[in-house]
């Protein structure tokens, strides 16, 4: 097939073009314009500010049958300012409804696979979540909510669309991980707060697995969950890490410290509490080559 793919420069962005070329697609990559407004290589122009993409490039490769969209704002760098919020939210909702729209108008999406995320359900306790779950409340819940709407415009085109929903991906070239481990390598890591919040996660090879599960299989629509089935507190957490890596995970990270220095962002991504299974991707057969957090951390590291 024909695919475009957003955000293809990223942590899970780099590795799906990989993995979609081993498979025989014909893939682009959906590229910001340079200010000629043109890109080079495979790319594709895309204006973030109005949603266009260059229709000339897309006549002449013949037109996307499927989209993959990972492209948005980091959530986790830095403290949550007015600005950034808007940043984020600008990133997903409209960007993705404006990107929506135009492939829509262009026609031929049979497939639109989008990014999520587990925030999605707020900040939950001990309560075992699903896809059936209802939405939870904070900034994280209610830009989720209106990301997922945001690609209705390609839903109502006739196209498939599938809403990934992320919990922390697990790998040493980026992410949380790879910004824990210079911390932990030192000796100095150690639980985030209480350690009881659940921690909801996936090794990179098992998002990498599920992406391209969701864009093969006809019957794979609306939210998944793309979670490990087995969530953990953020004391086991971090106490496999140090295990994996030979180091002590003796010195917590005090809540109160975590919020003085991150704010918002601490109390929403950092000491929230989200344990969230997979229900719809198991119901589809799919299965996770790493399903314990014991088992990411050694692939991984």
């Amino acid at each position: 097939m024909r695919v475009l793919v957003s955000g293809a420069s990223g942590l899970v962005g780099s590795a799906v073009v990989q993995a979609l070329v081993r498979s025989g697609n014909d893939v682009r990559k959906l590229a910001r314009e340079r200010q000629t407004g043109k890109t080079q290589g495979n790319g594709i122009a895309w204006n973030v500010e109005t949603g266009g993409v260059d229709e000339k490039a897309l006549k002449e490769w013949g037109g996307p049958d499927a989209m993959i969209h990972l492209a948005g704002e980091s959530i986790a760098s830095g403290r949550w300012t007015k600005e950034k919020k808007r940043r984020i939210r600008e990133s997903r909702v409209e960007t993705t409804q404006r990107l929506a729209e135009n492939l829509a108008r262009v026609g031929g999406v049979k497939v639109f696979v989008g990014a999520s995320a587990v925030g999605f359900y707020g900040d939950r306790g001990d309560e075992l979540l699903t896809e059936a779950s209802s939405r939870g409340t904070g900034f994280l819940a209610e830009t989720c909510e209106q990301w997922e709407a945001a690609a209705l415009p390609l839903a109502a085109s006739g196209a498939r669309v599938v809403h990934l929903r992320f919990g922390m991906i697990l790998s040493a070239d980026g992410g949380a991980l790879a910004k824990m481990l210079p911390i932990f390598r030192l000796g100095l890591g150690g639980r985030l707060g209480n350690g009881r919040q659940w921690v909801s996660w996936v090794s990179r090879n098992d998002v990498i697995r599920a992406i391209e599960f969701a864009f093969d299989q006809s019957l794979v629509a609306g939210p998944h969950n793309v979670v490990a089935p087995n969530p953990v507190r953020n004391s086991e957490l971090t106490k496999e890490l140090g295990k994996t890596i030979r180091r002590p995970t003796v010195l917590p990270a005090p809540a109160f410290a975590l919020s003085m220095v991150f704010g918002e962002m601490a109390e929403a991504m950092l000491l929230s509490s989200q344990r969230v299974i997979p229900e719809s991707l198991a119901r589809s057969g799919f299965k996770f080559e790493q399903p314990t957090v014991r088992e990411a951390f050694k692939a991984s590291l």
